[in-house]
């Protein structure tokens, strides 16, 4: 869990990041859709969002979730940043900082070496050490394996013709731990 304060405001607000819980799962999803509506995330269902609620984190502050975002382990040295979605009113406060340092520390507590995303935000993923790539960032036979995946994100990592309508335009990333 990252605390942290926010001193530009007359009384700091601590800003919280923890695992996410079911109870917070309507909240991620009222975060997530002005951004599918936007195109900038894909849309996710909320029985999808109760499955994956494990991988996610939520940024709170003065009790309020304004942020969310999720680590999906694509391999045993491989994961993903996915869903990274903040408040309109906390844009620009660290809020997506802090969860992104907690998500790359939780890969790191797992054994990752290695952290995907697949994001228009390349200015903000660039500043934290993620670069773009256009080369496949796996072996073969990796890559064989991955395609047993039935994960719509591991289709995008994988960069297959069929997701291509749904990847938006997006930028593939990577990040060495």
């Amino acid at each position: 869990m990252i605390v942290t304060s926010d001193a530009s405001a007359s009384a700091p607000a601590a800003l919280t990041v923890r695992r996410a819980r079911t109870g917070d799962v309507r909240a991620m999803r009222d975060l997530i859709e002005p951004y599918v509506r936007r195109r900038i995330l894909l849309g996710k269902e909320l029985v999808t969002l109760y499955e994956a609620v494990q991988e996610f984190v939520v940024a709170e502050r003065d009790g309020q979730i304004v942020g969310c975002g999720a680590l999906h382990v694509l391999w045993e040295d491989l994961g993903e940043v996915r869903t990274i979605a903040v408040a309109e009113g906390a844009l620009g406060k660290g809020v997506g900082h802090a969860m992104l340092v907690d998500l790359e520390q939780r890969a790191r507590d797992l054994g990752l070496s290695r952290l995907f995303c697949l994001t228009f935000e390349t200015e903000f993923f660039g500043r934290h050490g993620y670069e773009e790539v256009a080369e496949q960032v796996v072996s073969q036979d990796v890559f064989a394996e991955l395609l047993r995946s039935l994960d719509g994100g591991v289709a995008e990592f994988l960069d297959l013709a069929h997701v291509k309508p749904n990847t938006l335009g997006n930028t593939r990333m990577l990040k060495r731990l």
